[in-house]
């Protein structure tokens, strides 16, 4: 029998040489791998609130070793909307202003940086690389959050995940007209699988009613280049018929090894007006990447082979070299304690996906009082993960093949409600449907023999010397989800309001393996069989009072629940990924979905010269599944664990002045503690983690940004300081505070002939050149002592763009 396959993906190493443990907290989707060695190189494994129509909500963890570090145009920045039927606090957002002082097709997270509580970074500087971008919020990890994009749910925010959409390709940035964050516990209306710790409402601009466009092209760094391209019809007709279609494509150099992160996207978009306040809204995005990957580091390796270590592709030579003992590994790379050389000598690894998502939105005025809002959609996605690997030769007698997962999914969904205006009260109720059919398999690629012919590419095409010629496993599911709410927004008294509802979800997963190589696998039977994530009652409250326009105080108080997650044999958090039938059994009978309580109160001034807002928090994550291996390294036995529960309590303050037009100065400190509540008893030992801080997340952040406009000229300035972050579970090794700091120029010169507001900008990014750990535990964090899991930050790199519309 073979080895069997070692988790690297979301996965603790419950080792008894090297233990380690894993949360949900850090649940990067990563390839898995099969080495004896626990680690891997690759990458494959200000106002009132407002009421407001329904269509602008929508669319519009032993022996602890001494502790190891690595050593390493308006005036206001964040602006607060109003919102129906939720709190203040949950509405806060990105204004227009600020989203233009980003390089255009930055990634929305790395717009949502900005706010307090928010922590964002990425190995790519606009952070489209779904592997090394990270977000957390409130301590709250990115697969735990409701995003939404014109109203559709994208889920599953993770690498690789079959149960999602990346925000970065649902939208062009430069087609995003409102961007809102809840860092409460959401609104019970918003549709989606993973709601815990709050939500993203991402809505696009809609269709110009004049004809014409705008092209932007934008040059940087390490031969980086970014086109932008946007027809609008205006109006074609009295009844106001108008529609827009965009193209973008972004092509960026990678600032360590070689490769490139190229992606394109088409948006297309139509408003058709029913009459004076109904409409209808068609929409669709198109999306695909081939993006080669960063490869992991360490503590280890940065200390003994510096800061950067990259792949060895496209020298194929030194690597089929390697893989068959006729080369020695670079000098260094088997001086890294805990980790063969080899495994750090990888020739390439990254991912390709094609996405399609489209549908209707409908926003009807039934009479004066009764409105009807409807959102059905569609999403198709095909995604290919691959690494090269060198424990399955190719037949032909190459060293190595490519390994790829493949990865598919077809979603189609309906999100109805109804909104009802009676006296003081504003109630509403609605449903939303989702089924999705997913799929997930493992197979190896022949490479070519040295000299016979070029060698494939992380991203693809991988047939180019035949059909795979093995299969390790294939995975087939359908999920249905079902969602109902109920809340009623009354105004108890002029200026205080109450918000109260609730909402019921079920998810049920249906299926599993239905192919199984047992010699690949070790197992005579692959995990198979159904899950249901339940739960009738899901209250949320709200009070919002303002005392006169200067003053607001508000509490917010929910219950979520996230669904089961679904991911193949050895990938991810999901009781689908343990090792045989017999333990997926055994697991199901005593999981529980994860929970989470979530409680804050805050206040908030508001003047011309003054925006201060202060907010304290505390959040309970019940019952969080938590994927683990257990046992050898060389022969791991796959489990689920629930740990129980863990707290955040926290605090955010922000200020901001505006002392003169034009002038903006924003300071906000974040502060958040956050402990897993229980110890863990495993096969591969005990674990002492009550107390223990959690994982990834920054106990303290301190961001500050200062912006002036004059005529035509605005300077912006930006600075970001992250605290010290626990890397092991033990809290022995930790990753020091670091800081990042961008910059830029714009000048508006105005209208020129045909050409109206005709721009240019410069930004840096990373000002200072900092060194910083990006991306933590896409491989699982340890329980103790250092780990092949981190992703090193991007470098410095600049930026030029020049813009005009016509």
């Amino acid at each position: 029998m073979r080895t069997k396959h070692l988790l690297l993906s979301s996965i603790a190493l419950f080792a008894i040489e090297r233990p380690a443990l894993a949360a949900e907290t850090t649940p990067q989707h990563k390839h898995a791998a099969r080495h004896a060695q626990p680690v891997s190189a690759h990458k494959p494994a200000a106002a009132q609130t407002q009421t407001t129509p329904k269509a602008t909500t929508r669319p519009t963890a032993s022996h602890h070793s001494k502790p190891a570090d690595l050593e390493s145009r308006g005036t206001e920045s964040v602006s607060v909307t109003g919102r129906q039927l939720t709190g203040r606090d949950a509405e806060q957002a990105v204004t227009k202003a600020i989203m233009r002082q980003f390089v255009p097709g930055t990634s929305p997270y790395k717009m949502l940086d900005r706010m307090p509580g928010v922590s964002f970074s990425s190995t790519d500087p606009f952070g489209i690389d779904s592997f090394g971008a990270n977000l957390y919020v409130r301590g709250f990890f990115m697969n735990q959050l409701g995003v939404t994009v014109d109203g559709v749910p994208l889920n599953d925010q993770t690498y690789q995940s079959v149960s999602g959409m990346s925000l970065a390709s649902s939208i062009i940035p430069d087609d995003i007209q409102s961007m809102r964050m809840s860092q409460g516990a959401g609104s019970v209306e918003l549709p989606s699988t993973n709601t815990l710790g709050g939500t993203i409402q991402i809505g696009s601009s809609d269709p110009s009613e004049k004809r014409g466009g705008k092209v932007s092209q934008s040059f940087g760094s390490y031969n980086s280049y970014r086109t932008y391209v946007r027809l609008d019809s205006g109006k074609l007709n009295d009844t106001g018929t108008r529609f827009y279609t965009s193209y973008a494509r972004t092509d960026e150099g990678m600032w360590m090894g070689k490769g490139d992160q190229f992606m394109q996207q088409v948006d297309a978009k139509l408003v058709q007006p029913i009459g004076n306040r109904s409409r209808m809204s068609a929409f669709f995005n198109w999306s695909t990447l081939a993006q080669w990957n960063y490869p992991d580091t360490s503590i280890g390796i940065l200390k003994n082979l510096g800061w950067r270590t990259p792949h060895l592709y496209p020298n194929y030579a030194q690597a089929y070299g390697i893989a068959n003992g006729t080369r020695p590994v670079p000098p260094g790379y088997n001086t890294v304690p805990g980790i063969n050389g080899a495994d750090i000598a990888m020739y390439d690894g990254g991912q390709s996906e094609t996405n399609f998502m489209g549908g209707l939105h409908f926003d009807l005025a039934l009479t004066d009082r009764l409105t009807w809002n409807t959102t059905v959609y569609g999403h198709s996605q095909t995604g290919y993960y691959s690494y090269t690997d060198s424990e399955d030769p190719s037949p032909n007698g190459a060293p190595f093949s490519e390994e790829v997962w493949q990865n598919r999914q077809e979603r189609y969904g309906i999100d109805t409600s109804l909104r009802y205006k009676w006296g003081r009260h504003t109630i509403e109720g609605g449903v939303w449907y989702e089924n999705n059919n997913q799929q997930a398999g493992l197979f190896n690629y022949q490479q070519p023999l040295l000299g016979e012919g070029a060698p494939l590419k992380a991203v693809g095409p991988y047939n180019v010397y035949g059909r795979a010629f093995m299969q390790g496993y294939n995975f087939q599911w359908t999920t249905n989800v079902m969602q109902f709410h109920l809340q009623d927004s009354v105004q108890l008294t002029p200026g205080l309001t109450l918000h109260a509802g609730f909402k019921s979800m079920v998810a049920t997963t249906a299926g599993g393996a239905n192919y199984n190589n047992a010699d690949w696998t070790g197992a005579d039977a692959l995990p198979n069989g159904s899950l249901t994530a339940s739960q009738a009652f899901l209250p949320h409250i709200n009070l919002d009072w303002h005392l006169n326009d200067h003053h607001e105080f508000y509490v917010d108080v929910a219950e979520n629940m996230r669904a089961y997650e679904v991911s193949a044999f050895g990938v991810g958090n999901s009781i689908y990924s343990v090792q045989d039938q017999a333990t997926f059994q055994a697991q199901k009978r005593a999981a529980e979905p994860s929970k989470a309580w979530v409680y804050l109160g805050g206040y908030r001034y508001t003047s011309r010269y003054l925006q201060a807002n202060a907010t304290i928090y505390h959040a309970s994550l019940i019952h969080p599944l938590l994927a683990a291996a257990v046992g050898s390294l060389t022969n791991p036995v796959s489990q689920v664990i629930d740990f129980g529960h863990i707290s955040m309590t926290g605090a955010n303050g922000a200020i901001t002045l505006t002392p003169i037009r034009g002038l903006s100065f924003t300071n906000t400190l974040s502060y958040n503690k956050g402990t897993y509540d229980r110890n863990v008893d495993t096969v591969g030992g005990y674990y002492g983690l009550s107390g223990k801080n959690i994982v990834n997340y920054p106990a303290w952040m301190y961001k500050t940004a200062l912006s002036y406009t004059w005529k035509g000229a605005t300077a912006h300035f930006d600075a970001n300081y992250f605290g010290r972050r626990y890397y092991s579970f033990m809290n022995d090794t930790s990753v020091p505070g670091y800081w990042v700091a961008n910059a830029g120029l714009e000048y508006r010169f105005g209208d020129m002939s045909v050409l109206k507001n005709v721009t240019a900008s410069f930004n840096v990014y990373n000002l200072f050149n900092n060194k910083y750990i990006s991306m933590m535990g896409q491989n699982d964090n340890p329980a103790v002592g250092d780990y092949q899991s981190m992703e090193r930050g991007a470098v410095r790199e600049f930026f030029g763009t020049v813009s005009t519309s016509f």
